[in-house]
């Protein structure tokens, strides 16, 4: 009887033991923040936030902030719908579908860095327009860096969107979604009509945590609003990053509470969506009749424009990092020239690559482990990190590794970017995983295979194609992080992101050009690599074509 009982218990402690892991292994990502957070209640005290606001810069540093992020997150979604509902379904919209992992592969900083050599004064839209304008000299525009902060909200807007198109593709890819529209269609309502009437009430619930990412991204961005934002003075962000660097107490507490003041404005911001969300819910119930029925009006050209500037900021990038001597107004450099890849600093590369592969590594290990042994009613708070300001996080991680002894630590950097990896690539696999085929398992199951051993030959190969998109995924986040691997790694670890932010406040451009070059290549290989490994595996199964 006791032999009989210890064998059950062991059993169940067999059972038990993945799920405990598997919670053991996120709070080792998660938990540890929280405690470094603590520091920052140094910016709730009274004395503090009268000296943040009797500082003549919060108040404008704020309103930078809320244009930025307000015109960033309503403009990102009006350009994903409307493409979305010019192209699908249609021919076109798989051919954009096919597009967006190579343009969500690049980095903040490189899109931002792009769109400065194009957009800037002396930039490359400059030049090709100054035969026609006359000018001899770069124009007086403020198109990057102006004072409210619109160049930096509209670039982050076209950035976003893709995000959002990415997360609208796996939406649309519901089969009750699909017969919904056709039935519509069948009954003669245009399409716009469908949309509005019938898709879009189901859709933008949907887009809730990827539109509070965006807008989370928005308030709390810090490389980009360093490259196109404004700099007397900056965004609330970089304002706040600044006090938390500086080795004044005084300075230290208002960036602390200046880190306070963006988790308030991100959370007034989401109030307003939420208010802006029942207006919509209202204007659906009032009856509309049928006077779209007959609308054809298609901006399918919508498209090729942001497909088009996206990679005219990665051309811009290539041709000055080969650029010689290119002086204005010309529309091409003098000459051509590989200095500055053959001076090129291979430590920020190779850090890089190894901070992207171990970040990867790890939370996909993580990843699978807590979908197979995780509790699912505890995975939508995995997604906080995506949907809160990052300064405040970055900065508790920051105290953590101060309190365990590990900061300016390779380990405190990986263990960092973990905190964004791993939601990414959850936020990737999920739905592979739940739209799994268990019959499979079921048979497996009957064939005696234990539970690992059906993940490994049977679950896991077939669900190859998602796990290596979930790895480039999780490389190319690694790969953009800045605020996590300046405050973890205590400024020890140069990155091809951090150099690229440093450069782009002067100095070369072509040495400029070649870090954000290799930001953008990086993830795109990474991509590629994921791609070509899924069509070797799926070579000879027809299933998987």
């Amino acid at each position: 009887m006791a032999e009989a009982l210890r064998h059950a218990l062991m059993g169940q402690c067999r059972q038990c033991l993945p799920g405990a892991l598997a919670i053991a292994g996120m709070a080792v990502v998660f938990l540890p923040v929280l405690p470094g957070l603590l520091p920052l209640a140094q910016g709730l005290e009274l004395a503090v936030w009268r000296g943040l606001l009797a500082d003549a810069q919060t108040l404008v540093a704020l309103r930078v902030t809320v244009i930025s992020s307000v015109v960033s997150t309503l403009l990102a979604l009006l350009l994903a719908l409307l493409l979305t509902m010019a192209l699908y379904p249609g021919p076109r919209w798989p051919a954009l579908q096919r597009r967006l992992p190579a343009l969500l592969a690049m980095p903040h900083a490189a899109f931002a860095i792009g769109a400065f050599f194009l957009l800037a004064p002396s930039g490359w839209l400059a030049r090709w327009l100054a035969p026609l304008a006359g000018w001899d000299v770069p124009p007086d525009w403020q198109t990057v860096r102006d004072p409210y902060g619109l160049s930096l909200g509209l670039l982050l807007a076209v950035k976003e969107a893709i995000f959002l198109l990415w997360m609208l593709a796996a939406v649309l890819q519901e089969g009750a979604l699909q017969r919904q529209m056709t039935l519509a269609r069948s009954l003669g309502y245009g399409r716009w009509q469908v949309w509005w009437l019938c898709l879009l009430p189901q859709v933008l619930p949907r887009l809730g945590w990827p539109l509070l990412a965006v807008l989370a991204y928005g308030v709390s961005v810090v490389d980009v609003a360093l490259i196109l934002g404004p700099g007397s003075p900056p965004s609330l962000a970089v304002l706040a990053w600044r006090w938390l660097a500086d080795p004044e107490l005084a300075l230290q507490a208002r960036g602390a509470a200046a880190s306070w003041l963006l988790l308030l404005v991100f959370l007034l911001l989401c109030g307003c969506g939420l208010l802006l969300w029942r207006l919509l819910r209202a204007a659906w119930r009032q009856p509309h009749g049928r006077r779209w029925a007959g609308a054809s009006w298609q901006p399918r050209w919508l498209a090729w424009p942001l497909l088009g500037f996206c990679y005219l900021l990665a051309l811009a990038l290539l041709l000055w990092s080969l650029a010689g001597p290119w002086f204005f107004p010309a529309a091409l450099p003098q000459s051509w020239t590989l200095a500055g890849w053959q001076q090129l600093d291979t430590a920020p590369l190779f850090t890089s690559l190894g901070l992207g592969l171990a970040s990867a590594g790890i939370g996909l290990a993580l990843v699978l482990l807590w979908l197979e042994c995780g509790p699912p009613a505890l995975s939508r708070w995995l997604y906080l990190p995506l949907i809160l300001p990052a300064l405040p996080l970055a900065a508790g991680q920051y105290h953590a590794l101060l309190m365990a002894g590990l900061a300016g630590s390779g380990f405190g950097v990986v263990w960092s970017h973990l905190l964004w990896v791993v939601p990414y690539m959850l936020l990737t696999l999920y739905k592979p995983y739940l739209e799994f085929d268990t019959r499979m398992i079921t048979l497996a199951r009957s064939l005696g295979l234990s539970h690992w051993q059906r993940c490994w030959r049977i679950k896991w190969p077939l669900l190859l194609r998602p796990i290596l998109a979930a790895l480039a995924i999780g490389f190319a986040v690694s790969i953009a992080q800045y605020l996590p691997t300046l405050f973890a790694g205590g400024g020890r670890f140069a990155t091809v992101t951090t150099e690229a932010v440093a450069l782009s406040s002067g100095g070369n451009r072509r040495v400029l050009a070649v870090q954000a070059m290799l930001q953008l290549v990086l993830p795109m290989l990474m991509f590629a690599l994921a791609t070509l490994l899924g069509q070797w595996a799926g070579r000879h199964r027809q299933g998987w074509r």
